[in-house]
């Protein structure tokens, strides 16, 4: 399966950089894969499009101040240090930037006591280091919020690239594609009946990382934290057993929900074609801990009925995941559609309701 085939050409004037106001008034490209057929609304109309037997699930993560400026302590030369996941009280997988840093360079912090040292090189700039002590203080007082390289505007207000629901500190990045739900509506859809669950995966590395092989059956996505709740998990197949659909608000809920029903049926994310000889769908269970699944066209779909998501990079794991979901024809057309329609692009940009 050919990388270039999930290509497409988007001129940078299609990247939304800064988020519309109000939340909910972006726009709403909804999808009907069985018939077809492609609508235009707002996301604030997506109640239109629910049933009162649905559940929406919706990562609850929260996005840390994690991108540093740091110096090396032996030379003085400018850095950064991305944090990527916590892997204990003061370890870190993080991305370093600027000048090379090797196993056991020092990295200092402009007028700060902490100091961290490189314990392990990986593949490029990924390294795990280790503070001299935890870094809570060290991310209030530096820590900038670590928008996607293709903003260039700067955020004023930092609570804008966090959902309205957030709630544990340890990604990233943001789960975009709730960006776009405010209070009111979320009060608005529960009193139409229909449910909100959570789930959690703190979003890591494979948000920075573009697939790099030609054939994208060999990429190796990197494992993310992630976790679903018994009270989550009966939600959602009590709901599913009634008849009611699975809105998965995001690729990262959709990850979290797919990796849940294949650890059911007794697999694991790295294999999920090693149960695909149990029925189509599995309840989920209530898990924590990683999951690298990658899904793209082939995939065999468990649990979640439709998806709420953003328009996403050329060449990407989640263009590919859209791919599996719609079809990668319909979904590089709906693309097609959305850029003559003026629709905004990425992490700031409009939503699709896939169904």
């Amino acid at each position: 399966m050919d990388i270039h085939e999930f290509d497409y050409d988007l001129p940078e004037s299609y990247i939304a950089q800064e988020p519309i106001e109000p939340r909910d008034a972006s726009r709403l490209m909804v999808i009907d894969r069985a018939q077809r057929t492609i609508e235009h609304r707002t996301f604030r109309d997506i109640g239109d499009y629910l049933n009162d037997t649905d559940v929406i699930v919706m990562n609850n993560s929260r996005v840390i101040p994690a991108r540093l400026p740091a110096h090396r302590v032996d030379t003085g030369g400018k850095m950064e240090v991305l944090l990527l996941r916590r892997l204990d009280e003061r370890t870190w997988r993080v991305l370093v930037g600027g000048k090379q840093a090797k196993r056991d360079t020092v990295i200092g912090f402009a007028g700060q006591t902490v100091q961290a040292v490189v314990v392990e090189e990986h593949a490029e700039s990924e390294r795990t280091i280790r503070f001299n002590q935890p870094v809570d203080d060290l991310l209030e007082a530096i820590g900038q919020m670590p928008l996607p390289p293709y903003i260039h505007k700067p955020i004023t207000d930092a609570e804008r690239y966090q959902t309205v629901y957030s709630r544990h500190e340890g990604s990233a990045a943001a789960p975009t594609a709730g960006l776009h739900m405010t209070p009111e509506l979320l009060i608005n859809l529960r009193e139409r009946g229909i449910q909100l669950a959570y789930c959690m995966l703190h979003i890591g590395l494979d948000t920075f990382q573009p697939v790099r092989v030609q054939d994208i059956r060999q990429h190796h996505i990197h494992s993310e934290w992630a976790s679903l709740s018994s009270e989550d998990a009966r939600t959602i197949n009590e709901a599913k057993l009634s008849g009611g659909r699975i809105i998965a608000l995001g690729t990262t809920s959709a990850r979290t929900l797919e990796t849940a029903a294949i650890l059911s049926a007794g697999g694991q994310p790295s294999d999920p074609a090693a149960v695909d000889n149990v029925c189509a769908w599995r309840p989920v269970i209530a898990f924590e801990g990683d999951t690298d699944l990658f899904i793209y066209p082939g995939y065999r779909w468990r649990v979640v009925d439709a998806l709420i998501t953003n328009f996403h990079l050329p060449k990407s794991t989640l263009l590919m995941m859209i791919a599996s979901f719609m079809g990668k024809e319909f979904a590089l057309e709906a693309y097609q559609i959305a850029m003559s329609m003026n629709y905004r692009f990425f992490s700031f940009g409009d939503a699709m309701l896939i169904r």
